[in-house]
């Protein structure tokens, strides 16, 4: 099952995601209304606008304007910052390297830089090892390894969830650029005797991986099995193998030659390849879209059957292939798969693997926007004769396991998690015994019914427990830190939104005995996208705000999947402003709680996130006294020009249809900066080799705001070895974490 071992695409999650209009009246670059058309560009005449010098504690120089006018559906839009998209001309680098240069300059002066450095570096270096995407497969658990000071994690393999002392390295990609941290395991997967694995590497937060094969027992590649372009920014990637481990089902990207230079970040494939011999071959030969995400969740344990998960974007639509390997043909040298669809996009399934029962097994959403399970006969696979086997209830289903015996469900109940124990008639055997407020990010097979389940809270680190006697006892796989938040307390409350009947939770933690005074430095965390459900989750990054006295404060906004479908489609497409309105209602809550006031309170998100945190910032300038965003999306009228951007259109719509349009108009960030208005202070992180959200957008918002008043403090980040967050290396994420610190306490006045 490959995917439990990829960094989850999930639209445009990074990894923090596991984290009002100015009084000038209609804004300036709406020019006239022209003729009713779709879209069409015209490079206005003349040169470029002269701007002012701003005061100099602002700054470098503005950017020109460059003005391109575009017409939509009748409405003429003037972007004087088009010119800022292509990254690779002399003035746009020497446009990022300036912001670069003041913005290191002004953040390097912060007088407790150092003291938050030594912190930090202590808090995310001195960790013990944390195993995570465990797979138990021919006898061995397969794990990643996080061990710091090592800048990646590392391939490892031991007997059992006691073994770790006697683990044996299979691949350190550490070891593969001198030592850097460049190169990075995008996901990886065992043949089913555990004597192979197959690996995708990818370097500098690309996520453009090959794939390499490395034999398990002295961890040496063969080499002449290398295949390019298995794994990307836009579509993930994966890898089934067959059951003898000598062949195996993969994804790839088209290369150069195959298609069109523009779609060769599309239409990804799912091909075959055996060992030793050329001539690999495209396994499903159905037309497929061309924003498809394949993804080859699993194998039966026969070897019989192979179950592929095909996304139509990042939407929520997905549909599902079943291949028979009894009824492989081969005729004449030429050998056909016979994919069998079962599940269409409509079917509204979303997710699924292959049991231990030998039964196929789906969670749908049809008629049931909370998720119900059903079981098929792969044999003989029709949907409409599939069997409910465990229906909707109070929580989300949020994933689930197949046993010999027993089923385990994991819940989501509005942010938390719980598990189910039922048999596979649906009947209930009770729950695992969880932490309160904890979330579940694992359920490994052991042998027979058990299984290995990866707990952690807001304050306790991650840690693997094992079934024993329908009880939970914790292994020797559990992560030990110096991160000790034995004096935070957690609580869970609910804000209203605007619409005065949404209650929208709010996760806050603070140390004990902590006094709403409303002085209290506070950050609140957003994402509202995706159905990504934000559980809690151990992060060391937030003890040295806590210890200052500070509030961490995470929303479960609309747009995510805490409570199930109708939550997620909720927030997205021409309703995307629900999630908008739901994040400020957060913000106001705790002002109105007396945890903070506007002027100590921080907001902060990436990727969708990063839209959250433009969308916020202008709709509602006053509430806040800092922004930080990362990796965030900011013209909402350019993002589908992208090859992600594509891929996201299922779930921020497109310009092409004009109810879309016009949403997507009404809270674009870029399109709403009003000129005059005093913007809280921003600081914009983003990655140079970024393949899910162009750093272009960091770069034109950035132009925009400087723009509309010299006065706003606006600060640009730009990485220029890193991309949405997948794969950066420890010592650059502590740098980021002292920056967006240096940051936040400098504005605050906080001295640590």
């Amino acid at each position: 099952m490959a995917p439990r071992h990829s960094l989850p695409r999930l639209g445009l999650l990074s990894l923090l995601a596991v984290m009002a209009c100015g009084p000038e009246g209609p804004e300036p670059a709406v020019g006239g209304v022209a003729p009713p058309a779709s879209s069409s560009v015209v490079a206005s005449p003349g040169p470029t606008t002269p701007v002012p010098e701003p005061p100099a504690k602002h700054g470098p120089a503005l950017a020109v304007k460059k003005p391109i006018s575009e017409t939509y559906h009748g409405l003429m839009l003037v972007d004087d910052y088009r010119w800022l998209e292509d990254g690779k001309a002399a003035e746009v680098r020497a446009f990022s390297e300036a912001r670069n240069a003041f913005t290191h300059a002004k953040l390097d002066a912060f007088p407790g830089r150092k003291k938050l450095e030594a912190r930090l570096t202590e808090l995310l270096s001195s960790a013990s090892a944390d195993h995570f995407w465990l797979q138990r497969v021919g006898g061995k658990l397969f794990a990643l390894e996080e061990q710091p000071p090592k800048q990646q994690p590392v391939l490892v393999v031991m007997a059992d969830e006691n073994g770790a002392a006697k683990e044996q390295v299979i691949l350190d990609p550490n070891a593969l650029d001198g030592g850097k941290g460049g190169t990075t395991i995008d996901w990886w997967e065992p043949s089913p005797d555990g004597k192979r694995v197959a690996v995708s590497l990818s370097k500098g937060g690309s996520e453009s991986g090959d794939l390499r094969i490395y034999e398990v027992a002295t961890g040496k590649e063969l080499e002449a099995e290398r295949i390019a372009r298995v794994h990307g920014g836009t579509a993930g990637g994966s890898l089934a193998w067959r059951k003898d481990g000598k062949a195996f089902w993969y994804t790839r990207y088209p290369r150069a030659g195959e298609r069109p230079n523009e779609d060769l970040d599309f239409y990804q494939e799912v091909w075959f390849h055996e060992i030793g011999k050329p001539g690999d071959f495209k396994s499903v030969t159905t037309a497929l879209p061309r924003i498809a995400e394949c993804q080859l969740l699993d194998v039966s344990e026969d070897g019989r059957f192979v179950l592929l998960e095909v996304k139509n974007g990042d939407g929520g639509e997905a549909a599902f292939h079943l291949l028979d390997t009894q009824a492989i043909k081969a005729d004449k040298g030429k050998v056909t798969h016979p994919w069998v669809e079962v599940a269409a996009f409509a079917d509204r399934a979303v997710g699924g693997t292959l049991g231990k029962d030998g039964g196929l097994w789906l969670r749908s959403l049809k008629d049931a926007p909370r998720g119900k399970l059903l079981r098929l006969d792969p044999k003989k696979p029709e949907l409409a004769k599939a069997k409910v086997v465990v229906p909707e209830s109070d929580a989300v289903i949020q994933g689930f396991r197949v046993q010999k015996s027993k089923l385990y469900v994991l819940d989501l109940v509005g942010g938390p998690n719980r598990v189910r124990v039922l048999d596979h008639q649906g009947k209930g055997q009770g729950e695992l015994a969880l932490p309160n407020i904890a979330s579940v990010r694992g359920l490994v097979n052991l042998e027979g019914d058990g299984v290995l389940v990866r707990v952690q809270t807001y304050t306790e680190p991650p840690a693997w427990w094992r079934t024993k006697k329908g009880k939970l006892e914790k292994t020797p796989l559990a992560k030990t830190t110096k991160a000790d938040f034995g004096d935070v307390e957690v609580t869970r409350e609910m804000a209203i939104s605007k619409d005065g009947v949404t209650k929208v939770p709010i996760n806050l933690l603070r140390k004990k005995n902590a006094q709403k005074d409303g002085k209290r430095p506070t950050i609140l965390y957003g994402y509202g996208g995706y159905g990504v459900s934000l559980t809690p989750r151990f992060n060391a990054r937030w003890l040295p705000w806590l210890e200052q006295g500070g509030v961490v404060a995470i929303a479960n906004l609309r747009g995510g999947g805490e409570f199930g479908d109708s939550w997620h489609e909720a927030g997205k497409l021409e309703k995307k402003q629900n999630v908008f309105d739901d994040f400020l209602a957060c913000a106001r809550f705790l002002v109105d709680q007396k945890w903070t006031n506007p002027k100590l309170l921080a907001i902060e998100g990436g990727s969708n996130g990063g839209l959250l945190m433009g969308a916020a910032m202008t709709q509602a300038p006053e509430l806040f006294g800092a922004v930080v965003s990362h990796v965030g999306i900011y013209d909402m009228l350019r993002v589908e020009t992208t090859p992600n951007g594509a891929f996201n259109v299922t779930e921020f719509g497109t310009v092409k249809d004009k109810k879309q349009f016009d949403a997507l108009y009404a809270y674009s960030p870029y399109h709403q900066v009003k000129n005059g208005v005093k913007y809280p202070p921003v600081l914009f992180l983003t990655g140079e080799n970024d393949p899910r959200v162009d750093p272009y957008h960091s770069r034109k918002m950035t132009a925009r705001l400087e723009a509309a008043n010299p006065a706003n403090v606006v600060l640009l980040r730009t990485s220029s070895d890193t991309g949405h967050g997948m794969g950066t290396p420890l010592k650059a994420q502590i740098q980021e974490d002292v920056d967006v610190y240096s940051f936040l306490f400098g504005q605050f006045g906080v001295q640590p």
